[in-house]
């Protein structure tokens, strides 16, 4: 606090004098943006002292400027200062309707500016009845303040919730609003800062309070402020006279007097009110201004009761041209809707009477027309579906193939190696048996028939390799039959990870499987659900592979599939299967759409947009099964497919 002090006691700039409301009214036309007509509006109605009716003659002008130019921002805010003086000279409900009303302008507006400003006069209204309301208002203009970086509101805004929060009796808050206002002040609006102090002084012990009034004094008599530094003044005689030291308490509230001579009723009223308690022992200069604080509390409610009444006679005058206004546009829009009436049974009439000419001469072709276009449309889509399919199908076999190869690769490679090896050996036999070497010639042939045991045993592994695939792969009768799905599983997984490898030999993914090994088997159609999870695997390893061109080195593609037995408390009992991967996700605006014909997030020529309803067709229309997706963009993707087992 001391150092924001020191900054603010540093600063002498001087405030610069204000042009006359008139010369500041004139700039109203031509001051943009609105943040700047808006500041415009506070200093014509800030400037100048004026304590007769006529003190809000320019709230009125500004008003009436408003209306007459749709500026809806600038007379919600007007509207929302005029609530604010009606409230504070007494007339508190015309105060608060008045803000209300600027508040539905300025929401209509959505300018946050203005949002600000009404909420914080609502505040304000409300401060004297309601705290707790009041500082609602308040938290809510500071928010919209903020977000408009309106510097004079968020000052007010501040000030205002400090006060509330302290009548509330909460303290630390009420606190940490004054230190905000305080460094705000400086920051920002330094014509604030001696009240931001002689705000902060509320929480600092009584001993100290006096340098914090001392401070806001000497701040306000640097920069020419003589409005604060009338208020520092007060609250420096209001603490001396409370410490029983009159002689300094006269001093500065005499101070005070004198600097408002000419200022408004208001302004004067504290002052003198002090002044009458500084003389207990002189009974004529206490009676002086006793007589005086009464005339001018008499004066200024008359003066009230004038602002009241000229603020009624102008809503009525507002109602009677608003009244007005609504006859004269209704009467248009009769107006308008008479003609558009009129203009709309003339076009029937000509419609009816054009199409009665035409209509049997035109009936028949067009409606033959529309039967063939609609027959050859059909056509044109089933031919196309057809295509799509089989592309699906061939896809899906090509990928299929690619596995199969890559299966039949390792143990080949193996017959080949074998073959090679005991080749060599039947030439070093012969070499050997030529020499009459019979043992070594015996030992070689048991490393032949050894290596021949391993040629049958590879070969074995392809042939059923081959056997296995081609009974998944055949076109079958679409009989169901009992499967081991783990088996299914396995197999296809490592077929469409190697269908993938077969294209692209630099991807490489952890294979992780869960198979529930105490399974049953389940009555499927081998070939069907075979297809979907080929499907469902491509897949898994298209998402990583994706993912993997733009991940970093840590990232390890990773594909799961897991089986488990699933009894639910009511129903069939089930097997579930889900398929995991940690790739690329799915969008959530794509979520519902995947299982529709031709939908695909692949590039042109990648997909045909069937895969998955094809999946979703054989296991729900042709298993009585489901099949459920979770995912998370950029983070995983699980595909849950549940049979029944008494299907």
């Amino acid at each position: 606090m001391d150092s924001l002090v020191r900054v603010a006691l540093a600063d002498t700039t001087k405030i610069n004098p204000t042009p006359n409301k008139d010369s500041l009214f004139r700039l109203l036309p031509s001051a943009k943006p609105i943040a700047k007509r808006i500041k415009l509006v506070y200093q014509i109605i800030n400037s100048g002292v004026d304590v007769s009716v006529k003190g809000l003659s320019y709230h009125y002008k500004i008003l009436n400027w408003a209306k007459a130019h749709n500026d809806c921002v600038t007379e919600a805010v007007i509207t929302a200062e005029l609530g604010y003086n009606l409230s504070e000279n007494g007339d508190n409900d015309a105060g608060v309707k008045a803000c209300f009303t600027a508040l539905k302008l300025a929401e209509h507006t959505g300018n946050k500016q203005a949002i600000g400003t009404v909420y914080n006069n609502l505040s304000i209204c409300y401060g004297d009845n309601n705290p707790a309301l009041s500082k609602a208002y308040g938290e809510k203009a500071l928010r919209f303040a903020r977000a408009a970086n309106d510097t004079l509101t968020i000052t007010y805004a501040l000030d205002n919730l400090t006060l509330y929060c302290f009548r509330l009796h909460e303290t630390d808050a009420a606190k940490n609003y004054a230190l905000m206002f305080v460094k705000w002040s400086v920051e920002n609006y330094k014509d604030q800062v001696p009240i931001a102090l002689l705000s902060w002084s509320r929480f600092v012990p009584d001993d100290a309070k006096l340098k914090y009034f001392r401070y806001a004094a000497i701040i306000a008599t640097n920069r020419h402020d003589e409005s604060n530094a009338a208020d520092a003044f007060l609250n420096i005689s209001g603490y001396y006279l409370k410490n029983n030291k009159r002689d300094s308490a006269l001093y500065y509230v005499r101070k005070v007097y004198q600097m408002s001579a000419g200022s408004s009723l208001r302004t004067k009223l504290y002052p003198t009110l002090l002044l009458a308690k500084c003389f207990p022992g002189k009974a004529d200069s206490t009676l002086k201004y006793t007589i005086e604080y009464y005339t001018i509390r008499d004066s200024l409610q008359n003066f009230n009761k004038a602002q009241r009444a000229q603020a009624m006679a102008f809503a009525d005058e507002q109602n009677r041209r608003e009244i007005e206004a609504k006859q004269d546009a209704y009467l248009a829009d009769l107006k308008l809707y008479a003609l558009a009436a009129i203009a709309l049974v003339l076009i029937l009439l000509a419609i009816i009477l054009w199409r009665g000419s035409r209509r049997r001469k035109t009936a028949n072709d067009l409606l033959q027309e529309q039967k063939d276009q609609v027959e050859e449309t059909l056509n044109e889509l089933e031919a196309t579906q057809n295509q799509l399919i089989q592309s699906e199908k061939m896809a899906s076999l090509g990928e299929l193939t690619a596995g199969i190869a890559h299966e039949i690769q390792n143990p080949l490679n193996f017959v080949n190696n074998f073959s090679e090896v005991s080749m060599e050996l039947v030439d070093e036999m012969e070499l050997e048996l030529s020499k009459g070497d019979k043992d070594e010639a015996i030992a070689i042939a048991s490393d032949i028939k050894q290596n021949l045991e391993k040629i049958r045993h590879h070969g074995m592994r392809a042939d059923g390799i081959v056997k296995g695939m081609l009974q998944h792969s055949k076109t079958g009768s679409g009989t169901k039959e009992p499967t081991n799905i783990n088996t299914l599983a396995s197999e296809f997984m490592r077929l469409a990870y190697h269908g993938l490898r077969a294209k692209d030999k630099a991807f490489n993914a952890e294979l992780v499987m869960h198979l529930d090994s105490d399974l049953p088997q389940v009555n499927v159609v081998p070939q069907d659900i075979g297809r979907v999870l080929l499907n469902l695997f491509n897949n898994a390893f298209y998402a990583v592979q994706q993912k993997q061109k733009t991940a970093g080195d840590d990232y390890k593609p990773t594909v799961e599939v897991s089986t488990s037995l699933f009894t639910p408390p009511s129903g069939s009992q089930g097997i579930y299967l889900r398929v995991k991967d940690n790739g690329t996700g799915i969008p959530d605006s794509t979520k519902e759409k995947i299982m529709q014909p031709f939908f695909t997030t692949k590039p042109t020529g990648e997909g045909t947009g069937l895969g998955l309803s094809l999946s979703y067709d054989i296991m729900v229309k042709g298993h009585g099964g489901k099949i459920n997706v979770d995912s998370e963009e950029g983070e995983y993707t699980e595909f849950a497919v549940w049979l029944p087992i008494n299907k």
